[in-house]
């Protein structure tokens, strides 16, 4: 077989990267806790108990602390009487609203730079590689504390600020895969046979590099959550009332020791999300990576 069949061969099909995601068990656990996270998100509106903004008088005890788990409130209500399990669901559409627009923004931005640079190089590979240095330099936790810091905290202002600080990874990658597949000879052929650049980066270079875009968004959901939750923790995130996991925790954080749920159980439903996006990020790793297909 020629070089440039081998190199031009098509992508493993969907159906076949989902039948053996589900016959691995970690990916299959993540998969569930994903779709449980996705249902209640988006049927939050019939899930929910009560209205996530209702502060219940039977909420408090007599002396104004929140309740503990029970029968009518199977979380416990928050420090004002609200109810916790409505407002982890309603939460829960925020966590995924700002993982997936704010990655996914992030792994544009960052696949574009990273391709631009990589096979156009020269000054153009020097400007955008030392932009993304430059970001690179700088603690991701510490910029996005400055970038929310200087705007109005909101959804879409979080996920921007957090989309400015998590593109730099993936440009990185694309940008070494892409001068990678920019030097092999079938696309060195295409270049000789008078192909254009936009032939060569969508015919031949976007489909080879979209298995590690594809892993790296799902890896990056995972990162995202995880980030917006710690913003909103320290006060510059998604801004109460509105429900976010990490707020949540933020507006709670008094009652740690007298009522330890209103910040284990937001807590524990961030770490089972990130824990899922990751287990599923690394079995597509696994099962995309063009390494281990070519050793069946």
């Amino acid at each position: 077989m020629s070089q440039t069949a081998v190199e031009t061969e098509a992508p493993v099909s969907t159906p076949s990267v989902l039948a053996r995601l589900l016959r691995r068990p970690l990916a299959l656990t993540g998969l569930v806790i994903i779709a449980v996270v996705v249902v209640a998100a988006v049927f939050a509106r019939w899930l929910a108990p009560y209205d996530p903004y209702e502060q219940f008088f039977e909420g408090l005890t007599l002396e104004g602390a929140p309740l503990p788990p029970n029968a009518q409130f199977w979380f416990g209500t928050d420090l004002v009487g609200r109810d916790l399990l409505s407002r982890l669901i309603y939460g829960a559409q925020t966590s995924l609203i700002i993982g997936v627009v704010a990655n996914g923004i992030a792994v544009i931005i960052g696949s574009l730079v990273g391709i631009t640079a990589g096979y156009f190089r020269g000054w153009v590979d020097t400007v955008l590689m030392r932009l993304t240095d430059l970001m690179m330099a700088f603690p991701a936790l510490l910029l996005a504390i400055v970038l929310a810091a200087t705007f109005r905290p909101s959804l879409w202002i979080v996920a921007l600020v957090i989309a400015m600080v998590n593109w730099v990874q993936i440009a990185r990658v694309t940008y070494t895969e892409t001068r990678s597949i920019a030097e092999r000879d079938f696309v060195v052929a295409e270049r000789a046979m008078g192909a254009g650049a936009g032939r060569i980066l969508f015919r031949h270079i976007l489909p080879h590099l979209l298995s590690t875009i594809i892993v790296w968004a799902t890896l990056g959901i995972a990162t995202t959550v995880l980030l917006e939750a710690t913003l909103s923790f320290l006060g510059i995130g998604v801004q109460p009332p509105t429900p976010s996991w990490g707020n949540i925790i933020f507006e709670n954080q008094t009652y740690f020791t007298s009522a330890p749920w209103l910040v284990f159980i937001p807590g524990a439903a961030i770490l089972a999300l990130a824990l899922a996006f990751n287990l599923v990020g690394d079995a597509l790793r696994d099962i995309l990576d063009p390494t281990q297909q070519g050793r069946h």
